[in-house]
């Protein structure tokens, strides 16, 4: 299929990627993966700075997706099978390498680490799936209506398991 000529169907493909993306970090941090920050840890900053600092990573996000989705468009992935398959060999290289610097270079516990790069992997490879069914579209309508479902479910869930 040809590759999105419009720059609205591309900013909506990102945004949308991105917002799942959001959606589906709180549900793996600020629940599944919240013990590992419960334990003081030289490497990480203090609870009430890293919830501060929240917003930051997520516009790390946005720049990934952005890479993601403009990586996608010129080598013309438009289904989400293929942008899911992309996204994950994509994710487990940036985060692969991002790990294995951050373990010769820094006192990251190793399960962190993982979890990291296992999470963060993931999340890329949802990024594309969304953002190649979106390159794949004629319109977003209904991959918005799913990508804000997947967000607030996401949201649901990770406020519900915080609280078990």
């Amino acid at each position: 299929m040809a590759k999105a000529t419009s720059i609205k169907q591309l900013l909506g493909v990102i945004l949308l990627a991105w917002l799942v993306v959001i959606g589906i970090d709180f549900l793996l941090h600020a629940s599944i993966l919240a013990p590992l920050y419960a334990q003081p840890d030289p490497f990480l900053l203090p609870p009430d700075r890293a919830f501060a600092l929240i917003p930051l990573g997520y516009l790390s996000f946005l720049l990934l997706t952005v890479m993601l989705v403009w990586l996608m468009n010129r080598l013309s992935i438009t289904t989400w099978r293929d942008g899911f398959i992309f996204g994950l060999i994509i994710g487990a290289l940036i985060w692969g390498a991002f790990m294995l610097g951050l373990l010769s270079i820094a006192t990251i516990n190793p399960l962190l680490a993982l979890s990291w790069f296992l999470g963060q992997t993931v999340e890329l490879g949802i990024a594309g799936l969304i953002a190649g069914a979106g390159l794949g579209a004629a319109s977003l309508k209904k991959l918005a209506l799913w990508s804000v479902v997947i967000l607030f479910v996401s949201l649901v869930v990770g406020i519900l398991l915080q609280n078990i």
